[in-house]
């Protein structure tokens, strides 16, 4: 990937909205290896932590909305035909993903597009099923938008971090490291949070059974 290295070597707000685009579609970069540098070097006094917040989100939500716009008109056959083939593989696709994806979001409905971005091995195939659901648009903008928004946050949150603590030549490693932590505390809370709502909806509907049997037609 030494397009990755050289974009990486002249790291601004253009370049990490580009790379946050291409992270967005199908290609496969890690985001964590982007933003989280990028605050780095806005903690060092090199950037604005905000715009690269900004930046980074908008980069991934037009790449996601290219993934969208394509499912949408291309459809599954043709989505399948490419996860299957060379270049899908290139892209670490398969038909696998692309049905475990479209599994994700027919189990969480439209909210899949938000909590989906948070999600490992999710986040950037999430778009496709939204796509060939033919989701409504302007939702599947501001889902993602806030989806991407939260993990670029937390991204920068964890760069700026470690600007303190490690040395440049550390960084990229370190990064790997706490992000299998960040990974395990968001799934935790992806399942508190699925777990709050399949309560909330199990106690308003034994509520709504006592209002029945209490008030009999």
């Amino acid at each position: 990937m030494n397009w990755f290295s050289s974009l990486m070597g002249n790291l601004n707000y253009w370049t990490v909205f580009l790379l946050m685009y291409i992270e967005g579609t199908v290609i496969p970069v890690p985001s964590e290896l982007i933003v989280s540098p990028a605050a780095y070097h806005a903690a060092a006094g090199h950037l604005d932590v905000t715009l690269v917040i900004i930046f980074a989100t908008l980069g991934a939500v037009l790449g996601s909305a290219t993934n969208y716009v394509a499912a949408y008109y291309l459809g599954r056959p043709i989505v399948y035909r490419f996860a299957n083939s060379k270049l899908g593989h290139l892209c670490l696709l398969n038909q696998e993903k692309i049905e475990k994806s479209e599994k994700y979001f027919n189990d969480h409905g439209v909210i899949a597009t938000l909590t989906g971005r948070l999600l490992p091995g999710i986040r950037q195939v999430i778009s496709v099923p939204a796509g060939l659901a033919k989701m409504k648009f302007w939702k599947f903008i501001l889902y993602t938008t806030i989806g991407a928004g939260i993990w670029n946050c937390v991204l920068a949150a964890l760069g700026w971090y470690l600007h303190s603590i490690v040395p440049e030549e550390q960084l990229n490693d370190k990064i790997l490291e706490y992000n299998d932590h960040i990974k395990v505390v968001i799934l935790s809370l992806f399942g508190l949070m699925v777990a709050y709502f399949i309560i909330k909806h199990f106690l308003n509907k034994r509520k709504q059974n006592k209002t029945q049997s209490s008030n009999p037609s």
